[in-house]
């Protein structure tokens, strides 16, 4: 199939003009909402544009169901769960303590991450947005840009009752797939040369005897060797079990797990690019099949899971990567192997690389130390007035595999909208802003870089 990428215009267009605010965000999950309220808490006019009914993305849409990325990792024995990042993910993890819909850290591999309820953290985004002013229009998509030369000052938005204009002196592209870079024709770049890694379809599994489940799996949330010995018995050649290590948590819910166990390929085996709907609609049809193996796996094998019934799946197939834009700065792969500091860090992640690709996700961890990212891998080298925030940063593919988790997209979030309220205030472009000025900034506010 043949797609025209976008519809571009200059200000001189004829769209019905709906919104005129100092900063549009595109997209509503972790960074997009970070930096609406960043935004909006410090006295600027902000619309968050969003294609669901609802905020989240990945971690509720996807239902990746984990706040990834808080927590050190550690070989030590006996060691008890030290956060790292603040400043924002910090706030909403409070805020998600207060309503009751996160758990305790649970043990993952030599880390800790914590899985949250995806109502509540729908309930905790409305809050904050609605605290800092924040306008949204919920089931809108954007669909083109305003441009005057190579100056954004716009975008094209879709609804249902037809296309708008929404003319913003500032855009965050937190859409996760670089979607207002992408159609402003500017460059980006899609995995190591062009195989991404792969989608996971994630599920809720209901009616579970969590206490004997417990019991028999242990208090790492990777599932122990037995399991994985227990997949390759059921399945030797891969083709309906295609993941044998698998990862399984307990949730706020009583009788419940939440299980990421999935593999999608296509059904000729080869790898998925989601921002293609064919192979998007694939890998949601293959999906749902892979969920029902899974579970029928579970409720035959492992103790406590009997009677389990699958309670929901995500909204969409839980997508890890997609395109990456070209910064200013490019998070190289070596800077997250040798774990860099840098005066213009803005984002700190001690989490593993965590490559999806083949039975056994590949990780390196990054034992009783972190990374700092830099602030340029979120300024495009071309185009002004636009920054991006989430996992569609300037980053090499090994890198992304560490630095796309939730906690960080949360930094990138806050990052952008620091970096965003120093633009307007000063009227510099996001290239001229020093990152070091940003990271004071976020310091400021909580952040403890």
């Amino acid at each position: 199939m043949q797609w025209k990428e976008t519809i571009k215009t200059d200000p001189g267009h004829d769209y019905p003009v709906i919104a005129d605010v100092d900063v549009l965000v595109v997209g509503g999950g972790a960074a997009g909402v970070a930096a609406a309220e960043t935004i909006g808490r410090n006295g600027n006019s902000v619309l968050l544009v969003e294609r669901y009914g609802f905020c989240g993305g990945g971690a509720v849409a996807g239902l990746s169901g984990t706040i990834c990325g808080l927590y050190m990792s550690t070989d030590a024995h006996n060691a008890v769960p030290e956060q790292a990042v603040f400043g924002f993910a910090d706030r909403f993890l409070r805020r998600m303590i207060d309503l009751g819909g996160v758990t305790g850290p649970i043990r993952y591999g030599k880390t800790w991450t914590v899985t949250h309820d995806p109502l509540v953290w729908r309930e905790a985004a409305d809050g904050f947005l609605q605290d800092a002013g924040v306008q949204i229009l919920y089931h809108c998509q954007v669909v083109g840009v305003i441009m005057d030369g190579d100056h954004f000052q716009g975008a094209i938005v879709n609804s249902k009752s037809g296309f708008g204009a929404v003319h913003a002196k500032r855009i965050v592209d937190a859409s996760g797939d670089a979607d207002v870079i992408y159609r402003a024709g500017l460059k980006t770049s899609k995995g190591r040369n062009g195989v991404m890694q792969n989608p996971t379809m994630i599920f809720r599994l209901g009616g579970v005897d969590v206490h004997a489940f417990n019991e028999y799996w242990g208090d790492d949330s990777i599932s122990p060797k037995k399991v994985i010995d227990q997949l390759v018995d059921a399945d030797p050649s891969g083709r309906t079990l295609p993941r044998k290590k698998i990862w399984i948590f307990n949730t706020t819910r009583p009788d419940e797990l939440m299980v990421n166990s999935t593999r999608i390929l296509g059904r000729d085996g080869r790898h998925l690019d989601v921002t293609d709907p064919v192979d998007h609609t694939e890998g949601e049809l293959a999906a749902r099949e892979q969920v029902r193996v899974y579970q029928n796996f579970l409720r035959e094998n492992v103790p406590g899971c009997r009677d389990a019934f699958v309670v929901d799946t995500g909204v969409e197939i839980g997508i890890r990567q997609t395109r990456s834009i070209a910064g200013v700065k490019t998070l190289s792969n070596k800077h997250v192997t040798r774990r860099l500091k840098v005066s213009d860090g803005v984002v700190r992640s001690p989490w593993p690389i965590e490559l999806h690709s083949g039975e056994r996700p590949y990780v390196e961890w990054l034992l009783d130390d972190y990374y700092e990212v830099p602030y340029g891998t979120l300024v495009p080298e071309v185009g002004e007035n636009l920054i991006v925030a989430g996992r569609c940063l300037s980053s090499e593919h090994e890198a992304l595999a560490s630095c796309r988790v939730t906690a960080q997209c949360f930094g990138y979030g806050h990052a952008a909208g620091a970096a965003t309220v120093r633009s307007l205030k000063t009227e510099q472009r996001y290239r001229d802003i020093a990152g070091e000025e940003v990271r004071q900034a976020l310091n400021e506010d909580g952040a403890g870089l």
